[in-house]
């Protein structure tokens, strides 16, 4: 059921619809590199393999999981081979799945190839690229942002699949409802389709094949894991994960803690969310959050599981029972908008190192007042740029360890 072409593509309309950027780019027969990134299921290696049949260029495919440095270097020389080939009209493609899982030594043997033109790379990723993709490859790539496919959309697949999969167009099927089916489908094209396999092998050959809320329910509760496989991360529960720790309710997290376990998702992906959310949920009203969830990131490397199910669990509880704050997390978003409202503002010239002569002369480090040479510690003088000097960009969240921070802050700039 996989789409060859743009007309039985569904979704991503933003993209590949009348006037998306990828659709010039293939009407245009010009594709440069770009980055997918959305959540399994939403079609990133099957947009890949359309662009590469349209524009009529080889594709080459590595997954990061399998690939090194070694396999990256022997696909680059072939496409260096290819480059000059009359059969190709476009560059060849060399789509990368799962291309975060690819660290920095495997990304850095990317580059030359990227930047030369050599090759169009189309990566595929579910994790955020701005922090699993290093910055000069960023830097030579587009990133594009798959979502969930709607209901309408997955209506769509669902008839497109009745229609024209070998198997479902000989059987009667009924569709009398499909609320339960698009629901556990959770925008997941490749779910959905998991479940109508499921329903049509359950159901004996000569009776309806039924499509109804009821028929759904039942067939996914006497087989949890039909429309989940294993390797695929689990949104919904990763989802709901995060957000028991951040309500604060440690029975629910170490509840979906267990459901996470027992699917054999990868304890080192849930030990990086649980360092992610002592940062961005607990932070400054318990800085030793953080250190936790560190040293649980760390040990889950060291001793793997299923020993590791104890020190996620007691990471787990012990983030869910601690005071929450956000102030770090909004502090960072706050000053990464003004700096993309500011633009690079030059730092005041107290502030500037001065390793030369020339530099001294020019001011630079002049009237700078250091710290430890004042009474506390502390002295007051000017350190954002002049055009933003005035600028709150944190703001102390109510809780016992931040009410000192900023009864110390209080303390100091304003006497």
């Amino acid at each position: 059921m996989r789409p060859r072409t743009l007309t039985d593509y569904i979704g991503q309309t933003h993209l590949v619809g009348e006037g998306g950027v990828i659709r010039r780019m293939i009407d245009l027969g010009s594709v440069s590199s770009f980055i997918l990134w959305g959540p399994p299921g939403v079609g990133k290696t099957t947009l890949a393999r359309i662009i590469a049949n349209t524009t009529e260029s080889t594709f080459h495919t590595l997954s990061a999981v399998t690939s090194g440095v070694k396999e990256v270097r022997e696909v680059i020389e072939r496409c260096k081979a290819e480059g000059a080939s009359v059969f190709s009209k476009g560059r060849p493609i060399l789509f990368i799945d799962e291309i975060h899982r690819f660290n920095k030594a495997q990304q850095d043997s990317l580059l030359g190839a990227v930047e030369s033109g050599l090759v169009t790379l189309i990566g595929a990723t579910t994790e955020n690229p701005s922090f699993e993709v290093i910055r000069p490859l960023l830097s030579r790539a587009q990133v594009y942002t798959l979502r969930p496919l709607d209901a309408p959309e997955l209506d769509r697949l669902l008839h497109h699949a009745i229609d024209n999969d070998e198997i479902l167009r000989n059987r009667n099927v009924r569709v009398e409802s499909t609320d339960a089916l698009f629901r556990f489908s959770g925008g997941d094209a490749r779910k959905l389709l998991n479940i109508l396999d499921l329903l049509e092998q359950s159901t004996p050959a000569l009776q309806p094949m039924v499509i109804s809320d009821a028929v759904v329910t039942e067939a996914l509760q006497e087989n949890p894991a039909a429309y989940d496989k294993n390797g695929e991360m689990h949104y919904d529960i990763i989802s709901a994960f995060i957000k028991s720790i951040r309500g604060s309710d440690p029975d629910a997290a170490v509840y979906w803690l267990a459901r996470m376990i027992a699917g054999g998702e990868d304890p080192v992906f849930i030990a990086r969310r649980l360092a992610i959310l002592a940062g961005e949920d607990i932070g400054l009203a318990n800085p030793n959050a953080l250190l936790l969830a560190n040293a649980t990131f760390d040990i889950i490397h060291k001793i793997g599981m299923p020993e590791g199910r104890i020190p996620l669990a007691e990471c787990a509880i012990y983030l869910a029972n601690s005071p929450k704050s956000n102030s770090a997390y909004l502090a960072i978003d706050k000053a990464l908008d003004l700096v993309e409202r500011t633009g690079d503002l030059p730092v005041p010239l107290h502030l500037r190192n001065a390793p030369t002569k020339l530099m001294k002369t020019m001011g630079y480090g002049a009237d700078y007042k250091y710290a430890h040479d004042y009474p506390g510690n502390f002295v007051r003088q000017q350190f954002l740029p002049d055009g933003v000097k005035d600028t709150r960009l944190w703001q102390a969240c109510p809780n016992p360890s931040e009410d000192k921070m900023e009864s110390l802050r209080h303390q100091r700039w304003q006497r």
